[in-house]
């Protein structure tokens, strides 16, 4: 985009951070955190190799090459962090599978390193907190090297109902590494493309409403949207305390599940029903066998998705999973209520926020936030306006009886009436639907104009699990079947998707084309 260079020097971090030479020469590539540990243990690899190989990767397809625009900033103390974790293997202490591996973290998520929280906007370009989110916290004694921060649709695409996923004004335009004129869904854009484009191991997303599932499965990535309340949200640029959530982003479920287990609690503020210390130890291939598994069939899906949704239901009944037709309850005036509850929260929440914030940064309340983007039109809203800010600056608060209501109404439509009664009815322990369609162009007139299948509706605004894992590719652009559960069930989602993974081996590597429609047929016959 016009100015991205110019801005990420303003911003910092991102410019200037190159990657030294390496003294040890290692291919990250498709490489999973198993495998990196296993170079690791095997003295084939320091965690210092791999984070020069990651920036070497990052400077040469995110900067130059395919220009992805995935990494919004580097963390220069990522090879400080490293050489500390190589001194404690070399000492005899090893943290845990996470030791060494550099992660990315979405840049709406705080962290001690001396690099802005921005949520992608230049109103935040001086927010350098130097605390970590707990979460991060979480991920840093688990021995996980940050290696930087991720871009992100601006404010976790809360701005705007017309907005462009992927684009924010300190980042630019994500791309989707396998066709580069696609989206790469949000809000966690950078999240997914980085991952599937081997920029870290493993990235850390946020959630409202499919901001972790959608860029998982428009990327070919795993992802899970955890429970509410599992993993913390302290120290997370907010849009609603009802629905955030931080999540996993990884290409495979077992990374994901090693991901989540560093990241689950550190947060007195939340209180999770008990749950398994090691999320990675209990995925079994045979986790399907007799399991009573719910289909949903959403009304709009594309002829070329229904083909692959098919073929992955066969994948499910291979693996030993007995398949139950469900139709989902009318829930009428649930997106009403929610779009309530998050204006609502996206005020209270933010003001909330942005007055813990360094003197630094001058927006203190969400009406100086629509002031400094009225200010900025030229750079912040280029594309889209700000009209959901508008409206959310207009709400009651939080002891609204409007607003109490329609949280009250979102939870028994989501959770009791939804997904709670289509497992209890027809007595099965989760539900598969597809994510999403396939990834939609970037489109700076139009913006989101997308009206296929969505998973993410319910388990969001319920605050149950959501697991996407790869089923294939639709007219070359990867697709994602979701694994749906009640509250806590983490464990019942990961074991699932990763029974169908491993006999599916449905996700395949980025080729970072310019096009999805450079196919046959397009031109005339002459």
């Amino acid at each position: 985009m016009r100015g991205w260079l110019a801005t990420m020097v303003a911003v910092g971090g991102l410019v200037g951070a190159a990657a030294p030479a390496t003294a040890k020469s290692v291919n990250v590539e498709e490489k999973s955190v198993g495998e990196l540990q296993a170079l690791m243990a095997a003295k084939k690899a320091s965690s210092v190799d791999l984070v020069q190989a990651y920036l070497k990767r990052i400077a040469a397809m995110d900067r130059k090459g395919p220009t992805l625009r995935s990494v919004i900033a580097l963390n220069p103390d990522a090879l400080a962090q490293a050489r500390a974790l190589d001194a404690e293997r070399r000492a005899g202490r090893v943290r845990g599978p996470l030791h060494g591996i550099p992660v990315l973290i979405k840049d709406n998520i705080e962290t001690l390193d001396p690099i802005a929280t921005t949520a992608g906007s230049l109103a935040l370009k001086n927010n350098l907190t130097r605390r970590d989110a707990p979460v991060v916290a979480q991920l840093r004694a688990a021995g996980a090297v940050i290696l930087g921060k991720t871009n992100l649709s601006e404010w976790a695409n809360i701005r705007s109902t017309h907005s462009m996923s992927g684009w924010s004004a300190v980042g630019g335009l994500v791309r989707n590494p396998y066709a580069l004129d696609r989206t790469a869904c949000g809000s966690s854009s950078g999240s997914g493309a980085a991952v599937a484009a081997s920029f870290a191991a493993a990235a850390v997303g946020t959630e409202t409403d499919g901001s972790v599932v959608c860029p998982s499965s428009i990327n070919g990535l795993a992802g899970l949207k955890p429970s509410i309340g599992l993993v913390s949200r302290t120290h997370v640029v907010p849009i609603s305390h009802s629905q955030d959530t931080p999540g996993p982003m990884a290409r495979s479920v077992r990374d994901v599940a090693t991901l989540l287990t560093a990241m689950v609690g550190g947060d007195p503020a939340d209180a999770p029903a008990a749950r398994p210390t090691d999320y990675a130890a209990g995925l079994s291939t045979s986790a399907l066998s007799g399991m009573r598994v719910g289909v949903i069939r959403p009304d709009n899906m594309s002829a070329d998705l229904k083909i692959r949704f098919e073929a992955a239901l066969e994948v499910l009944r291979g693996a030993g999973a007995m398949l139950v037709d469900v139709t989902p309850p009318k829930l009428d005036g649930l997106g009403e209520a929610e779009l309530t509850v998050l204006k609502t929260e996206l005020k209270a929440d933010l003001n909330t926020y942005l007055a813990t914030m360094p003197t630094t940064v001058t927006t203190r309340t969400l009406a100086d936030v629509i002031a400094f983007n009225q200010a900025n039109a030229g750079m912040e809203m280029p594309f889209f306006a700000q009209e959901t800010f508008d409206d959310a600056v207009k709400t009651g608060g939080l002891n609204d009886p409007a607003y109490k209501a329609a949280r009250a109404k979102s939870l028994r439509l989501a959770g009791v009436e939804g997904i709670d009664a289509m497992l209890k009815n027809n007595n099965v322990r989760v539900l598969v639907e597809p994510t999403y369609d396939a990834a939609w162009l970037s489109d700076t007139v139009y913006g989101d104009a997308y009206a296929g299948p969505s998973s993410s509706e319910l388990p969001a605004i319920a605050g149950y699990p959501n697991l996407t894992v790869p089923m294939g590719l639709v007219r070359g652009l990867p697709v994602g079947l979701s694994f749906i559960a009640t509250k806590f069930g983490e464990a019942t989602v990961l074991g699932a998707g990763y029974a169908f993974e491993q006999r599916a081996h449905a996700r395949q590597a980025p080729r970072y084309l310019p096009t999805a429609n450079a196919q046959p047929g397009l031109e005339a016959a002459r």
